[in-house]
């Protein structure tokens, strides 16, 4: 047999190769597909266990890896638990995740609940909310100058229901407490943000910042009103006259 044909593969050895390698390639798929499964076993453990909201820097601290592979894992497991369209969804909350009820199943949760804890708003509380919303953070004096009444009761009950909280004072005499919304009140009203809040009449907004400066210039003291053109003029005119009434007055 000459060394050609010793160095030379059957067909079958060809065969055989590319069999192991397609096998190969199949293993490496597997392992990765359950490294990517593990990932969302894990972030569903952790959404699952916390109950409240969970932010990526927690999901990359359960990882232990980055914030890009972080994010592609609970997207994944968010997109699985869309497209199997169960009970329990999992949302975005001011850019941090939750699970939560698919709204699809609310009639038949009421039908068994037997003590319904849903806070009602009434009208007062929702009009207290949506100012702390469009303002925040907002005091309650500002609130009540809006409202007109007195608003202790309507933000009591906010910060009762979790909907609102107190985030701070101002800087001011009495150190006045500033309130501002929850995450519950952005997954109550299905807001993923603040920032896609429904726009703000335009007249409601002028009166609401004609408000805020008069509780400025109620607590930091009266403001100094602006001289015109007009008014330096009228104080210059009379300093002449001031000072021609003088002079004369000397000579005589």
């Amino acid at each position: 047999m000459s060394k050609n044909e010793q160095l030379r593969l059957p067909i079958d050895d060809d065969l055989e190769l590319d069999s192991i390698e397609k096998k190969l390639a199949m293993e490496i798929d597997r392992e990765f597909n359950d490294e990517l499964t593990q990932e969302e076993n894990i972030v569903e453990a952790l959404l699952y266990t916390k109950g409240n909201s969970v932010s990526l820097e927690e999901i990359k601290t359960a990882l232990d890896c980055g914030e890009r592979p972080a994010k592609k894992a609970i997207e994944r497991l968010m997109k699985k638990y869309e497209e199997r369209k169960g009970g329990i969804i999992i949302q975005m909350v001011a850019n941090h995740y939750q699970m939560a009820t698919n709204p699809e199943c609310f009639d038949a949760l009421i039908r068994v609940a037997k003590h319904p804890k849903k806070p009602v708003l009434t009208d007062i509380i929702m009009e207290t909310l949506a100012i702390i919303a469009y303002k925040q953070p907002v005091t309650k004096a500002e609130i009540e100058r809006v409202r007109g009444v007195s608003s202790d009761h309507a933000v009591n009950k906010l910060v009762e229901y979790g909907l609102a909280y107190e985030v701070g004072r101002l800087n001011a005499p009495g150190r006045p407490a500033l309130f501002a919304t929850t995450e519950e009140f952005l997954r109550r009203f299905g807001i993923s943000s603040l920032d896609n809040l429904p726009d703000l009449n335009p007249e409601m907004e002028e009166e609401i910042k004609k408000e805020v400066n008069e509780e400025v210039v109620d607590i930091m003291g009266a403001a100094q009103p602006e001289e015109t053109d007009e008014d330096a003029d009228t104080e210059a005119l009379t300093q002449e006259e001031e000072k021609t009434e003088t002079d004369i007055q000397e000579e005589d």
